[in-house]
C-alpha cells in the first residue's frame, strides 16, 4: 500500500527508481551506502542530460511550449527530482486533463520527455522513471497525462510510452520498496546476471565474490546440520 504522504525530509531521489528497477543491490549501493563509480555509459548519460538542460529554461516553440530542468515532487510516492524537459501542448479535443499557463490562452497538456543515451533496451527502467516524472507532474498540477516520451541519443528518435495502470502500479511498488530498504538501511545480496556487465558498480558490488560467499556459507550450514543429525542417530 502506498504511503498517504511523505514529509520533505523523507523524500528520495526520483532518479533512483531506474536503478532499483535495474537492480536492487545497485540502488542500495548508491543510495544507502553512498557509493558511485562512473563508467563510459554514465558519463555519456550525464552529457546527454546537460545538453537537454542547455539553452533557455523556457521556450515557446510556436505550436507548443518547452520547459527545461523542471523541479518535480510527489508526496504520495515520496520522490523528488528534476525532469529533463516538459512540453506543454494545446489540449484541443485530446485525451487527458490539462492546465492553464500564465500568459497563454486555453488549456495545455504537460508531457515529460526523458533523454537517454544509447537506444531502447529490454526491461522497464527507463519507462518507470518517465512514468514517475509524469505522476509527479499530475500531483503538482492536477493534470492527467496519458503518454510521455523517451528520447534516445543513439537512434535520435523518440519512443512514446503509454502511462497505463500497470506501469503506474509498478512505479508505486518500486517507490515503496525504495523507502522500505532505505529506512531499514538494507543492501540486498547480489544477483549475478547479464545486467552486471552494464553496471557501473560491478567492481564495488563484486557479485561473483558475494555469491561465492553465500554458496560457501550455505554449504557450511548444510554440513553442520548433517553432523547434528548424525549425532542424534
Amino acid at each position: 500500500m502506498m504511503n498517504e504522504g511523505y514529509d520533505e525530509e523523507s523524500l528520495l531521489p526520483l532518479s533512483g527508481i531506474q536503478h532499483i528497477a535495474f537492480c536492487e543491490r545497485q540502488w542500495a549501493l548508491i543510495h544507502v551506502e553512498q557509493q558511485w563509480l562512473d563508467n563510459v555509459r554514465t558519463v555519456e548519460g550525464h552529457l546527454m542530460h546537460e545538453r537537454a538542460h542547455d539553452s533557455s529554461l523556457y521556450e515557446d516553440d510556436g505550436d507548443h511550449i518547452i520547459a527545461r530542468a523542471v523541479p518535480i515532487v510527489s508526496r504520495k510516492l515520496g520522490l523528488s527530482g528534476q525532469a529533463d524537459v516538459v512540453e506543454f501542448w494545446p489540449m484541443g479535443d485530446g485525451v487527458g486533463k490539462g492546465v492553464s499557463l500564465l500568459g497563454h490562452e486555453g488549456t495545455w497538456l504537460p508531457k515529460p520527455v526523458e533523454y537517454k543515451r544509447g537506444k531502447p533496451k529490454p526491461g522497464d527502467c527507463d519507462q518507470v522513471q518517465l512514468c514517475a516524472q509524469a505522476m509527479c507532474l499530475e500531483e503538482m498540477l492536477g493534470a492527467e497525462i496519458p503518454t510521455a516520451d523517451l528520447y534516445y541519443g543513439q537512434t535520435r528518435r523518440r519512443q512514446r510510452v503509454r502511462l497505463d495502470g500497470i506501469l503506474r502500479r509498478r512505479v508505486e511498488e518500486l517507490a515503496a520498496r525504495m523507502h522500505s530498504l532505505f529506512d531499514a538501511g538494507i543492501t540486498p545480496p547480489a544477483s549475478e546476471g547479464r545486467h552486471c556487465d552494464l553496471c557501473s558498480l560491478v567492481d564495488v558490488c563484486l557479485p561473483g565474490l558475494t555469491l561465492s560467499h553465500r554458496s560457501a556459507e550455505a554449504f557450511l550450514k548444510r554440513q553442520v546440520r548433517a553432523c547434528g543429525e548424525d549425532d542424534r542417530k
